[in-house]
């Protein structure tokens, strides 16, 4: 029981995130929520009605985000800026 309500703590965090119109990664997901498949987090959002975006960002963006709050350094030989990843953000 106590594994369901930390997770369901994990999916109200993000979707507070998302709520705000702020975009979000499955890296920033990830590491600012502890939700491993965010695909399937904005699946049950749709579900629910949202309308949510997405578009293709380079990882060095995420990156950047992340570094505004902690520390997230990708390994030097790591091509972050021809890495893509998916960014969703709700669309009001």
């Amino acid at each position: 029981m106590r594994t369901h309500n930390a997770r369901h703590g994990l999916h109200a965090a993000l979707r507070e995130h998302v709520a705000s119109g702020k975009p979000i990664t499955r890296l920033e997901a990830l590491v600012f929520f502890g939700v491993a498949n965010l695909p399937d987090s904005i699946a049950s959002l749709r579900d629910e009605g949202w309308l949510i975006d997405k578009r293709t960002v380079s990882f060095a963006r995420a990156v950047k985000r992340i570094n505004e709050h902690t520390v997230f350094r990708a390994p030097e030989d790591l091509p972050i800026r021809d890495i893509q990843l998916t960014e969703y953000q709700a669309s009001f």
